[in-house]
């Protein structure tokens, strides 16, 4: 008798479940916050993305439904046929202005700018050097471009200069990093890595999805936290995190967004983002040219909240920014810790391989401006307790 031809599906479920890694996919009920209802349980919200409370701020949501009585809920086509819309070119224009670039150019993610972008400009006899610790979206747009491809230890600029000296021979170099590290929460080493790109005649790429709306000037991302605007030659930005939205973008100078145009296949196969999702974005964008008190507030709790964890004991790694790993070790006692905190009213959850190495699981906290003191202290006396009771400190 022959097996089914999905069996194999099943078999590896089970081993996800039998070695830990099977994720649990909560379910939220009503908007981004501080507070949220969890799988029915009113928890505080540690865990997401939302960065300056944009998510559920009143002038993106007003700016959002004036663009559907006026544009619809969709656009039905993709960007190169009908589905240019004049919200879309008002934003490029105004994500250009905040990051101090010649142009820019949107996509449906982060995760698409990067598959858009990789595969138009490097290809076949190319090399790609990559930090080690690349989001999977610079992997995958990395693997499409059949560029060879060269991992360097992370946040190594040494080991970097060493793998770059060594492929002299390819017709083009692309050196690609994240700005801050998702998991580490640390910073791209930028100034080293773009002088041995320059040295080198190297391309350089920062994927800053982390960066924007946290780092620089009101939330202007890596580039003018180093102060290289002109130096890097590709900014990719997701408008799906401090901006709380949905999308990504790629600034840089206007040869290279209307190269893309032309050759990023997200953008020439894929639907273009909707209008209200880009007229909020427009919103976020506006409100952080305004002022950068959401960001200073967003400093404020994490420096607050960072600073009382590590006195209670608990190993931070080395971030240097709002994302605050809390690390555990094996991956079974992170999910009993998060299970625990989550029945304690907290919502973290536990992140293990293959997203981070084997052995390095961890409770991921992601600080927010829409956090107080009194719901941070509160919850670091919760983490106190479940570290207590696990024996993690």
């Amino acid at each position: 008798m022959s097996m089914n031809k999905l069996d194999f599906v099943t078999e590896a479920l089970e081993k996800l479940k039998d070695a830990g890694l099977l994720i649990n996919i909560r379910t939220i009920e009503g908007p981004q916050g501080s507070w949220i209802t969890v799988d029915g349980k009113k928890v505080f919200n540690l865990c997401s993305n939302n960065y300056l409370g944009f998510a559920n701020n009143p002038q993106l949501k007003s700016a959002a439904q004036k663009a559907i009585e006026e544009y619809g809920v969709g656009p039905a086509a993709v960007r190169t046929i009908a589905g240019t819309t004049a919200l879309h070119k008002e934003l490029e224009r105004k994500l250009a202005l905040f990051k101090g670039a010649e142009s820019a150019i949107t996509f449906q993610s982060g995760f698409c700018a990067n598959l858009a972008v990789i595969p138009a400009i490097v290809g076949e006899g190319d090399v790609v050097l990559s930090d080690e610790l690349n989001h999977a979206s610079i992997i995958d747009g990395c693997r499409l471009s059949r560029a060879k491809i060269i991992r360097y230890e992370h946040c190594n600029p040494a080991d970097l200069q060493a793998k770059i000296s060594d492929e002299k021979g390819a017709c083009r170099m692309l050196i690609i990093t994240d700005g801050v590290f998702s998991m580490e929460g640390d910073i791209a080493p930028l100034p080293e890595i773009v002088e041995i790109a320059e040295k080198f005649g190297a391309i350089t790429m920062v994927d800053d999805a982390h960066g924007e709306g946290v780092l620089g000037r009101g939330g202007r991302g890596i580039v003018d936290h180093f102060n290289l605007h002109g130096k890097v030659d590709v900014e990719v930005g997701t408008l799906s995190k401090a901006f709380g939205v949905v999308g990504g973008y790629v600034a840089g100078s206007k040869r290279l967004t209307d190269y893309l145009a032309q050759r990023g296949r997200p953008f020439l196969f894929s639907s273009a983002v909707p209008a209200a999702g880009v007229a909020a974005c427009i919103a976020g964008v506006d409100i952080l040219t305004a002022s950068d008190s959401l960001v200073k507030r967003l400093w404020d709790n994490t420096a607050f909240f960072q600073e009382k964890m590590k006195a209670a004991g608990f190993h931070l790694g080395n971030t240097k920014t709002p994302i605050t790993p809390v690390f555990i070790g094996e991956v079974k006692i992170a999910q009993d810790f998060s299970q625990r905190l989550f029945e304690e009213g907290i919502f973290a959850q536990a992140i293990g391989y293959p997203t981070v190495p084997i052995g390095r699981a961890r409770i991921r906290v992601m600080l927010s401006a829409t956090h107080n003191r009194d719901d941070l202290t509160w919850a670091t006396e919760r983490f106190e307790k479940t570290g207590e009771l696990l024996g993690i400190r």
